[in-house]
Parts: structure tokens; C-alpha cells; sequence
């Protein structure tokens, strides 16, 4: 038996930001995360859960070790749930501005972060745990803090404020990857 089960997980990210607030959602729980940078495949998917199995699937067959892996969109209503699954291709490519400029004059600013968490490991079958905080697309980019879209997505329940304008700690009270983190922290908790 693993001594460490339900206490000590791997995550599979290249991104410090969000390794970053992993590992504070998890502590809340006493679970101690290791960040594992790894290659991953990526396959293109409409569906961020597909993308998220997949990546955990691929990561399990090259190290071997508990982990997890953490894929995440922006789904904006007035696009048809663009840039979705895309978001991090889209962020590179025309980035929060090029969002806002997509926006224009829609009055109808709504919009979704949707995070899914896979949990994989060699002794138990996949599991998925899923986080979902609503919002809406900001007129600009506001803060400095986060990471990604952050500076342009001002969730509910925040006072108006985007993620980029909150504190690490306000953003994980709120945040669809915090609400992800902590329904897999419960569930591997019971674990041991």
C-alpha cells in the first residue's frame, strides 16, 4: 500500500502560475502537490474533458506515478462558446486584446471558465472532476495579477473585479480550477 495516497499527488504542468495555485487549493487539504513537467500529447478536441483524459492517459504511460493533469477554456456566450477548448492556441495567437476586439459593441458579455481535473494512477481507473464559475468579458483588460484571460473575465461574486485584479487567495475562493481542485482534494482525501 502507498503510504502517501490521499497526501501527496503530482501535477502534470509546464504553466507556474497555475502549478502555483494548485498547490495552495491542495495544502488547504494537507495534500502536498510535486509539479512534473512533462511533454504531454494534446489532442485537438471541441471537449476539454477529452483533451484533459487524454493528456493524463499519456502522462500515466511515461512516468509511472499518481497524478493529475488540469485543462481548462473560456466559453463565451455571444461566440458560440469560443475560444472553448482553444483558449491557450487563442491566447497566444490574438491574446485578451484581440478577444476584446472580437467583442466589439455585444451587449451580451457572458461567458464561462470550465476547468476539468483528471485524476489518473496505476492501481485505480480515471476519474474527472469538474469546476464551472460564470462571468462575463470585461470592456478591457484590467489587473496584473494571474495569468491567461484573467485580465478580461470578471467572475460572479467578485465585485466587479477581473481575476487579474484579485489576489491569488480571492481568485481561489472563485476560481472554476479551484472548484475543480477541491472536488478532487475531497475525493482523494477518502482515499487513504
Amino acid at each position: 500500500m502507498n503510504p502517501l495516497k490521499g497526501r501527496a499527488i503530482f501535477f502534470v504542468t509546464r504553466n507556474i502560475n497555475k502549478f502555483n495555485e494548485a498547490r495552495r487549493v491542495l495544502a488547504e487539504y494537507k495534500i502536498a502537490v510535486a509539479m512534473l513537467r512533462l511533454k504531454t500529447i494534446e489532442i485537438q478536441d471541441d471537449d476539454v474533458e477529452n483533451i484533459a483524459r487524454m493528456r493524463a492517459i499519456d502522462a500515466l504511460e511515461k512516468s509511472n506515478l499518481p497524478l493529475i493533469v488540469e485543462d481548462a477554456g473560456l466559453f463565451i456566450k455571444s461566440l458560440n462558446g469560443f475560444p472553448g477548448p482553444y483558449s491557450s492556441y487563442v491566447y497566444r495567437t490574438i491574446g485578451s486584446r484581440g478577444i476584446l476586439k472580437l467583442m466589439g459593441d455585444v451587449d451580451d458579455r457572458s461567458a464561462q471558465f470550465r476547468s476539468v481535473v483528471v485524476y489518473c494512477s496505476p492501481e485505480e481507473q480515471v476519474r474527472l472532476f469538474r469546476g464551472v464559475v460564470d462571468g462575463k468579458i470585461a470592456t478591457e483588460a484590467r489587473g496584473s495579477s494571474g495569468f491567461g484571460f484573467d485580465p478580461i473575465f470578471e467572475p460572479e461574486g467578485g465585485g466587479g473585479k477581473t481575476f487579474a485584479e484579485m489576489t491569488i487567495e480571492e481568485k481561489n475562493r472563485l476560481s472554476h480550477r479551484s472548484k475543480a481542485l477541491r472536488s478532487f482534494a475531497e475525493w482523494y482525501k477518502g482515499m487513504r
